[in-house]
């Protein structure tokens, strides 16, 4: 292999002294050409605080229109402040007048308490009035208030009020009318067959008399083959009559009654 071909295979940037030019020409535009390097260390800040001012002002030329609106802001907010200052300057003087009136005002009443002796007296003292004898039988009065006594009496008098309240209640529950409970109950009387009496049936029915059973209405109601069986209403005391009761008396009547069925219940 030749040393042609072996630098054809080599990656070397040959290039580089152009783009190393193109790079300091652009960088010359930017921020002007270079000056070439001296020896002392003092020139090469001068040239690069003299560069750093040309960069600030391109930049402010490039922010004009913003800067302005800001500088009218920034007015604005400076105009605010200084009246804002004047009102707290207005109020601070108000609060310092007000506080040298307050204290002249207590020194006067400090040399009014502490006022010297005239010709080696003290000023007179008031002198109270001796109290009156009302003034003075009251005093007794609270004088001979026990503060510190047992709570025996207090208890007695709780418990008598108790009882008398108790007594009160027992005396209102009994003059209220108790709740009487009533049941309203239907009865169907059976006959022995289609010959028996029913006129005569619901009379001895209704000759059932006792405290707490009212009678009501009544009628026949067929039942078959010509029989008909009596239905009658009747309102009773539940603590009085019953079912038991009231089948018992009915079924009684042998010879008209053969059965005694309980038809509705309801309670009133």
């Amino acid at each position: 292999m030749t040393a042609a071909q072996c630098l054809a295979q080599e990656r070397i940037w040959f290039d580089k002294p152009r783009y190393d030019e193109a790079e300091r020409q652009f960088y010359e535009r930017m921020n002007g050409p270079t000056q070439p390097k001296q020896d002392t260390g003092a020139n090469s800040i001068l040239q690069d605080i003299a560069r750093a001012r040309e960069n600030i002002q391109k930049s402010l030329a490039g922010s004009g229109g913003g800067s302005a609106a800001d500088y009218g802001e920034l007015a604005a907010r400076m105009k605010d402040l200084e009246l804002e200052n004047q009102s707290l300057h207005k109020v601070v003087q108000d609060l310092r007048s007000a506080l040298s009136k307050v204290e002249s005002r207590v020194s006067a009443l400090e040399k009014r308490t502490t006022a010297p002796t005239v010709n080696g007296t003290t000023p007179a003292v008031p002198q109270k009035a001796p109290p009156t004898p009302a003034k003075q039988e009251e005093e007794e009065d609270e004088d001979d208030i026990d503060l510190f006594g047992s709570d025996a009496e207090e208890d007695e008098e709780a418990e008598r009020l108790k009882e008398q309240r108790l007594q009160e209640y027992a005396a209102r529950k009994a003059k209220k009318p108790a709740l009487i409970a009533k049941s309203s109950i239907l009865l169907d009387v059976k006959p022995w067959d289609d010959e028996t009496d029913m006129a005569k049936l619901e009379e001895c029915v209704r000759s059932v008399q006792v405290d707490g059973l009212l009678w009501g209405a009544s009628k026949l109601v067929p039942v078959g083959y010509g029989i008909k069986k009596l239905q009658i209403n009747c309102v009773v005391e539940d603590d009085k009559v019953g079912t038991d009761f009231l089948e018992e008396e009915i079924t009684k009547f042998e010879d008209y009654v053969q059965s005694m069925d309980v038809a509705a219940f309801n309670k009133i």
